[in-house]
């Protein structure tokens, strides 16, 4: 017989742990998406997958790590293959998620140009070279950048070696910050003797980070 007490106390239970994560899994799946229908079925298929496997779930561990991987996994394994690489995103998509990218008011680009070049960009430009990066870096950007995984929480969720995480993450940021620069360029908040000073900082710290790469690998 069913014990539907039991059933109840593990729905509320699921709830209460999975709920507080809905926003991080939406944004997510949008961004994985690039559409606001394939996410919202994304996550819907994910938290039906959670609370079938609860019972697999190990308590007082990463709920949210637990729910980002079956995410993924989902996503790897149902929505990539239909998913089309779109350029243009609807406006309400693009605004989804961005809480990490409000700009602030510009500072002197004398006294900082690099930091004049990040402050003067909008946020619809981030989250649209993010949009742009291929699946397999754009994951773990988002993953890394946007939900702030470590990179065992990464390993972990891709079913991979952190080195590939440490790799993917590293090119993905590069792919990033080359395609930032480009949108500054092309709309103009840069130009100009501000354009070679931005060049040659991502060139430095390019150099940095790829030393700082191959030590750690």
């Amino acid at each position: 017989m069913l014990d539907f007490k039991h059933t109840d106390r593990t729905r509320r239970e699921f709830e209460s742990l999975s709920l507080e994560h809905l926003d991080a899994l939406y944004s997510a799946g949008l961004r994985l998406t690039k559409n606001e229908r394939d996410a919202e079925d994304l996550v819907q298929d994910t938290f039906l997958r959670a609370f079938r496997f609860f019972d697999k779930f190990e308590r007082g561990t990463n709920m949210k790590a637990w729910l980002f991987k079956i995410l993924t996994n989902t996503f790897i394994n149902k929505y990539r293959r239909r998913v089309k690489e779109r350029t243009v995103v609807e406006g309400a998509a693009r605004e989804a998620g961005n809480e990490r990218f409000v700009t602030r008011e510009p500072t002197e680009s004398s006294a900082d140009p690099e930091q004049y070049f990040f402050d003067k960009l909008l946020s619809d430009d981030v989250i649209r070279s993010i949009d742009q990066l291929p699946i397999d870096f754009r994951l773990v950007v988002i993953l890394a950048d946007l939900q702030e995984f470590s990179y065992k929480e990464i390993a972990e969720i891709l079913d991979c070696p952190v080195g590939t995480v440490m790799s993917r993450l590293y090119r993905g940021r590069k792919l990033l910050q080359k395609n930032l620069l480009e949108y500054a360029v092309a709309s103009g908040v840069v130009h100009g003797k501000q354009v070679m000073e931005l060049a040659a900082v991502v060139e430095e710290e390019e150099a940095v980070e790829l030393l700082e790469f191959k030590r750690r690998a």
